[in-house]
């Protein structure tokens, strides 16, 4: 995929996960963006790592579903470590 379609793919994954996510996680739409993509990448490798199902094309079903899995685990670590950081302040 080029880096558009990851970039697509991403701010779309990240805006699932994030609706998803119960509760207020803190970041605007470039965190939600970076944060998908990371997401993406995670998802991938822990695709591929623990399933063997890796990201494919732009409009494979797996690609997506890798893609927000990963960005759910993503935001919910971001959402974990940005609570925490407001709590301690």
């Amino acid at each position: 995929m080029s880096i558009i379609s990851w970039i697509i793919l991403g701010a779309i994954a990240g805006a699932i996960a994030k609706a998803i996510l119960p509760g207020r996680i803190r970041g605007g739409l470039l965190a939600q963006v970076l944060l998908g993509i990371a997401g993406g990448v995670v998802g991938g490798w822990i695709g591929s790592s623990l399933f063997h199902v890796g990201l494919g094309s732009f409009w494979n079903l797996k690609t997506w579903l890798v893609a927000i899995g990963g960005s759910v685990v993503v935001l919910a670590v971001w959402g974990a470590l940005t609570k925490s950081r407001s709590n301690s302040r």
